[in-house]
C-alpha cells in the first residue's frame, strides 16, 4: 500500500496518499483517451493535448497493455474505437468524472466556500439571462469558480447524464432524471426582412404562414420541436430557406432578405428588428435551470442552484 502522508489544514487531519509516478498518470491517461477518441486522429489529438504524437501512443499503448485488448484500429481517416474501446471509453467517463468529484468535494470540504460549478446554458442566452445570473451569483459566492459551457439544447442533457456538467440553462424543460425551475418565460415573434408582405402588421397568425419561407434552426433542436409544433397546429407548414444553430445568425439573415424567421422576442429586441406579435397562446418559450436527481449535487452546484431558484425563478 502506497504510504501516507498526514498533515493540518484548516484544522482538520488530512492524509495524503504519495501514489508511484505510473499511478498518477492513470487519470491523465483516461483523459487522453477521452480526447482520442472524441477526435478520432492521434495527430490532431496530440496537438490540441498539447503533447507529442509519440507520447500519447505511448499512453494508449499503456491503457490496451493493462485492459488486454487493443483499444482502437487504424482507418484510412484517423483512428476508431474497437468493441473493447468503446467499453472503456464509456468507463474512462465515469471515472474521469468520479475524479473530478473527488477533487471538487475535497476542496469544498477543506473550505466551503469556494469549488467548481460547471454550468452549460443555450446559445441565446449568451447575452442576456446567463449574464445576469453570473454576476449576481459572483457578487454573492465571490470565490466560487463558474466554468460555463454554451451549447446547443440538443447537447444540454447528454452533457448533464455523463457528468460533464452540474447545472444547465436550458429550454424546453426536460423528462426524466432531471429537475426543474422555471426562470423566465419569452414570447415568440415573427420578424421579416424589408418589404415583406406582414411588414405593416403588428399581429399575425400561424395560419398566415403557410408556405412561408422560413429560416430557423435544424431539426432536432429545442427550439425547433417548438416551431414545428406551432406550424402543426395551425394546420400549416413552411418552406425552409436557411437553417442555423444560433438565433441572431438567423435574424442577420431575415434582414438580408433571405426569408423570415420565428424566434424570441429578447432576441428580436437585442438585434433592433420589427417585430410581429405571433397570436398564438403556444408561442411562447420557457427557459429554466435543470440538474440531474439521480446522483447528489456538489456543494458548489447545490449552492448555485438555490441561488438561482431564489434570485431568478419565476
Amino acid at each position: 500500500m502506497p504510504p501516507l502522508k498526514a498533515y493540518v489544514q484548516y484544522g482538520i487531519i488530512v492524509f495524503a496518499i504519495r501514489l508511484p509516478y505510473a499511478a498518477r498518470m492513470q487519470t491523465r491517461d483516461l483523459e487522453w483517451l477521452l480526447a482520442l477518441a472524441e477526435q478520432g486522429h492521434v495527430t490532431d489529438t496530440a496537438a490540441m493535448l498539447g503533447t507529442s504524437q509519440p507520447t500519447l501512443s505511448r499512453a494508449l499503448a499503456r491503457l490496451e497493455d493493462e485492459l488486454g485488448a487493443p483499444l482502437f484500429v487504424r482507418t484510412t481517416g484517423g483512428v476508431r474505437a474497437t468493441p473493447a474501446g468503446v467499453l472503456a471509453v464509456d468507463a474512462a467517463r465515469d471515472l474521469v468524472r468520479r475524479h473530478d468529484q473527488l477533487t471538487a468535494d475535497l476542496a469544498t470540504l477543506l473550505d466551503p466556500e469556494t469549488g467548481t460549478v460547471r454550468l452549460a446554458f443555450l446559445d441565446s442566452m449568451s447575452t442576456s439571462l446567463v449574464p445576469r445570473v453570473l454576476r449576481a451569483f459572483h457578487e454573492h459566492s465571490p470565490r466560487t469558480r463558474v466554468e460555463l459551457r454554451q451549447e446547443p439544447s440538443q447537447e444540454i442533457l447528454p452533457d448533464l447524464a455523463a457528468g460533464a456538467a452540474d447545472l444547465a440553462i436550458t429550454s424546453p424543460q426536460p423528462g426524466g432524471d432531471f429537475a426543474w425551475a422555471a426562470l423566465q418565460t419569452e414570447r415568440l415573434v415573427l420578424v421579416v426582412p424589408p418589404g415583406h408582405r406582414l411588414r405593416a402588421r403588428r399581429r399575425v397568425e400561424m395560419a398566415e404562414l403557410d408556405g412561408e419561407e422560413l429560416i430557423t434552426v435544424p431539426v432536432g433542436f429545442g427550439f425547433r420541436t417548438l416551431v414545428d409544433s406551432l406550424y402543426r397546429d395551425a394546420g400549416a407548414a413552411p418552406t425552409i430557406s436557411f437553417e442555423s444553430q444560433d438565433l441572431a445568425t438567423i435574424v442577420g439573415l431575415v434582414g438580408a432578405g433571405l426569408g423570415a424567421a420565428v424566434v424570441p422576442d429578447s432576441i428580436a429586441a437585442a438585434a433592433g428588428v420589427h417585430q410581429i406579435r405571433i397570436t398564438a397562446e403556444a408561442a411562447r418559450r420557457t427557459i429554466g435551470l435543470t440538474w440531474p436527481t439521480d446522483r447528489p449535487l456538489s456543494a458548489p452546484a447545490a449552492r448555485l442552484r438555490d441561488f438561482v431558484v431564489d434570485e431568478f425563478g419565476a
